[in-house]
């Protein structure tokens, strides 16, 4: 794949609560507002405070960017859109808490969220129970599109069986079978690591692992264990803040020198929050924004224009979360939910929005979306500050995620 660099303007990552969004300030709610007597209202409920605030930051921000974009052109059926944000503080309760306002209170159209896979899974009850569309942009926890698949819930990232069956091959080629695995104690760490178990198992590999709370900030302990068991590869599962404090330590142990490093995902927001000596390893990208794509340089290049930032995957969510909505509704000619499932079931998104090769679309069978994953290998920058990341492999979703028949939903439309 050409990995051409395009020359961004600099950035500083988002990492702590407070931060600005498109120069406005992120509190709760943020609402955008936008003319009209009934406007289209879209909840997005995500953790705008906690370890997970800087990927939260960023799908907000790309909603943002895709809503004020739809309203210079005429908004979604001809209505402007308003987008409303509330902060789950990553906290289930909260997570609940602000989806019922959203949808009682402020009589939502539409839900986006959570970041926080076990925050989406929750809100997803309420959701299902209020017969509202909900998109999850960000949560990968399997059973959102899997085990407890709902009709009116649609997911644009990847699972986590998708991720890992993405990157093990590549790991397990290149470094061996054994692996030690850092990983969040909560829905995503564990349908992540059971998957990643699952692959290496399979591959005839063995492994070791802690499981630590989401917001650790010391890992000390763990890593030292790490180092005592002498693996290929040390799987660094954690996320956000947490994930940036681990990379930094096991540099500073020297593990670097001992061992690989690898995992499903090592964002942008967290690469750049962390010294040349700490970017690397290999990983999966949900999306990366140096395609040679006319799509991709166009997007790029207006996003850029539009913030100051060159965009990363947890925007490109928010960004196809907004037109996925535009697109089922202007299918449907309705925001009523179950036609606006029903319209999004199979549907491609166009080169536009999808911002990559392929057939892009929301398989009709779980409600996940269909995407490429790039895997690749991290690295300091080349070029300019946000060329991080040089793809190796694309793989494309479909063979990732397997059959539906495999994630074990089974889709129920109310009657």
């Amino acid at each position: 794949m050409a990995n051409k660099s395009i020359l961004g303007i600099r950035r500083r990552t988002l990492l702590q609560a407070g931060a600005t969004v498109g120069g406005l300030q992120l509190a709760s709610p943020f609402i955008l507002s936008a003319r009209g007597e009934t406007p289209v209202k879209i909840g997005m409920v995500d953790p705008l405070t906690g370890v997970l605030s800087a990927l939260a930051a960023s799908e907000v921000e790309g909603a943002k960017y895709a809503v004020a974009d739809l309203n210079k052109k005429g908004g979604i059926l001809g209505r402007q859109v308003e987008l409303l944000v509330e902060d789950s503080a990553n906290d289930v309760g909260t997570g609940v808490q602000k989806t019922r306002k959203l949808i009682d209170r402020d009589k939502v159209d539409v839900i986006f969220g959570d970041v926080n896979s076990g925050i989406a899974y929750a809100m997803s009850q309420v959701t299902s129970e209020k017969k509202v569309f909900h998109i999850v942009p960000g949560g990968h926890t399997d059973p959102i599109t899997g085990t407890d698949c709902k009709w009116n819930v649609f997911r644009i990232c990847n699972t986590t069986s998708m991720d890992a069956a993405a990157i093990t091959k590549q790991l397990v080629q290149q470094f061996g079978k054994r692996w030690f695995f850092i990983t969040p104690d909560y829905a995503y760490g564990h349908t992540l690591q059971d998957a990643f178990v699952k692959n290496l198992k399979a591959a005839g590999g063995e492994f070791e692992g802690d499981m630590l709370p989401i917001n650790t900030s010391e890992f000390s302990a763990t890593l030292i264990k790490a180092k005592a068991y002498k693996p290929n590869v040390l799987l660094n599962n954690m996320g956000g803040l947490a994930q940036v404090n681990c990379m930094k330590q096991f540099v500073q142990f020297g593990m670097n020198k001992d061992m690989a490093l690898g995992g499903a995902l090592f964002e942008l927001e967290g690469v750049e929050a962390l010294p040349a000596v700490a970017q690397s390893g290999w990983w999966c990208y949900e999306w990366w924004w140096n395609q040679d794509l006319p799509e991709v340089k166009a997007f790029v290049a207006d996003f850029r224009k539009a913030t100051g930032k060159t965009p990363t995957a947890r925007h490109w969510f928010g960004v196809v979360a907004v037109h996925s909505v535009r697109l089922a509704a202007a299918k449907a000619k309705s925001l009523d939910g179950l036609k606006l499932a029903k319209a999004l079931e199979d549907l491609e998104l166009p080169p536009d929005v999808a911002l990559q090769p392929g057939k892009i679309r929301y398989r009709a069978g779980d409600h996940q979306l269909m995407s490429n994953i790039f895997v690749g290998e991290v690295h300091p920058a080349v070029g300019n500050k946000d060329n991080i990341f040089t793809p190796k492999v694309v793989v494309p979703g479909e063979e990732a995620a397997g059959t539906v028949a495999n994630t074990g939903c089974v889709m129920k439309y109310p009657a």
